[in-house]
């Protein structure tokens, strides 16, 4: 979605970015934005800084709070830097200067929506919400956790959090930093492996004018704005070698400098790393220095996956079920005993976002008050079919059943093709499928096409 109230910039940037194979949405002020939002479907925002009604530090804030995932990237002139970092500091992705280049806005977008497709594997829930239903604490594991967080929040001591994708490593690290004695400062995350190779530098440690071709202004890094603060450092596993020593000094000696810069800056900054791979395997076969894994896991913080804490299965399938209830216009009551039985007996390899997912999918299809077997995503109930030697062993499945399955994994495929060839294009896909934009999202819920 791009943001902003000058006609002749929302038609330049529409241009470039279509150019490049994306799908754009034009909104002239924040206000309209946020009614466009209710629709879905957004990878990233680009909105300008300055506008009528609502603007973009506003629109900011409605985003954070309500669309987490969604990257947003702010347009600025040089006069209006300040504003920007100021923007970073509060959540914003990262932000242009005009005038811009279409390789520097398109190099900014593509790392947007990389971020954007890895957070779509992790919960969708809000720090706020997750304080004030005490979501993540109901099983004894993570009450154990909860409490561990309380005791080391308040020192500065460098945190490492270990866990399948989807457990809300990110969450761990967000109430650690609202526990900490830096509540009121920044925290700041980075997603590792949103960044590319040659980019990472520059993104950590930020540059100085003219460090190389297209550094038209100075720009702080996730360090520098971190500062007094914390740093979030997700998927530190895929750090490249040479940014894992530079990553060692900087947390040795609470130093660096920016990138074609000289002066050395110095920083305060609390120091929370995660990651889904086992690093200890990484540092014996040679992937990972031996010397900052110890500086990382200084205190080891292990989530675990959801199937290992099955007390919290239920509570998340209810504020799922309130939160899309009020997301979709909905009013369903419950969830029938015979679902809550499955939900709490499936494995979720996808953890809490898989729940998450299956949640909306059965809230968005449901035409009763109850959310019943027949909601229950086909996944899931593949999965007992084939766990039951009965249903296996003698064939007694009714033939619409069985010729029900074969016709969705044929639709599902057709569309995954489609999607595909298309370059993720929702409204393209839809045309070619004979279908409407809305009908094609519904069935990329149904069958988890969306990533």
């Amino acid at each position: 979605m791009v943001v902003d109230d000058e006609l002749n910039m929302r038609l330049v940037l529409n241009a470039m970015i279509k150019k490049e194979g994306y799908e754009v949405a034009l909104a002239s002020d924040g206000r309209q934005a946020l009614k466009m939002l209710q629709e879905g479907g957004y990878a990233a925002i680009i909105t300008d800084l300055k506008m009528p009604h609502l603007d973009g530090m506003d629109l900011l804030s409605h985003v954070g709070r309500d669309y987490p995932n969604i990257p947003v990237i702010m347009i600025t002139a040089y006069g209006t830097i300040a504003t920007a970092v100021d923007a970073l500091k509060k959540g914003a992705f990262d932000y242009i200067t005009k005038p811009f280049e279409q390789d520097e806005l398109m190099g900014v977008i593509r790392k947007a929506t990389k971020a954007n497709n890895l957070s779509m594997r992790e919960p969708f829930i809000s720090h706020e919400e997750v304080e004030r239903n005490s979501l993540l604490w109901r099983s004894a594991s993570m009450q154990s956790i909860s409490d561990t967080i309380r005791q080391v929040a308040p020192a500065a001591t460098t945190i490492f959090i270990t866990g399948e994708t989807g457990t809300g490593k990110e969450l761990i690290a967000g109430a650690i930093h609202r526990h900490s004695l830096r509540a009121r400062s920044t925290f700041i995350k980075i997603n590792c492996a949103a960044i590319s190779e040659n980019l990472m530098e520059s993104e950590l440690f930020g540059y100085e004018r003219g460090a190389f071709t297209g550094a038209v202004v100075t720009k702080p890094g996730k360090f520098e704005l971190a500062h007094r603060g914390t740093l979030f450092l997700d998927e530190v596993g895929e750090l490249p070698k040479d940014m894992q020593v530079k990553l060692l000094r900087v947390i040795q000696e609470q130093e660096f400098e920016r990138v074609g810069g000289l002066r050395t800056i110095k920083i305060d900054v609390r120091l929370i790393t995660a990651t889904n791979r086992n690093l200890a395997q990484d540092v014996r076969e040679g992937k990972f220095r031996e010397d900052l894994f110890y500086r990382l896991n200084v205190f080891p913080i292990n989530v675990p996956p959801l199937r290992d804490r099955k007390d919290d299965v239920l509570p998340l399938a209810d504020f799922f079920l309130q939160k899309f209830n009020k997301k979709l216009g909905k009013a369903v009551r419950g969830i029938a005993p015979s679902v809550q039985d499955k939900l709490v007996a499936y494995p979720w390899p996808g953890n809490v976002r898989e729940l998450e997912n299956a949640l909306e999918a059965m809230v968005l299809l449901c035409k009763t008050e109850l959310l019943t077997m027949d909601y229950l995503p086909d996944a899931i109930k593949t999965t007992f079919l084939s766990a039951d030697p009965v249903s296996r062993e003698s064939g007694l499945r009714p033939m619409r059943e069985r010729v029900k399955d074969q016709q969705e994994e044929i639709e599902k495929r057709a569309i995954a093709t489609v999607l595909d060839e298309c370059g993720g294009n929702v409204t393209k896909a839809a045309i070619q499928l004979g279908m409407s934009r809305k009908g094609l999202q519904l069935k990329m819920i149904k069958y988890d096409l969306r990533k």
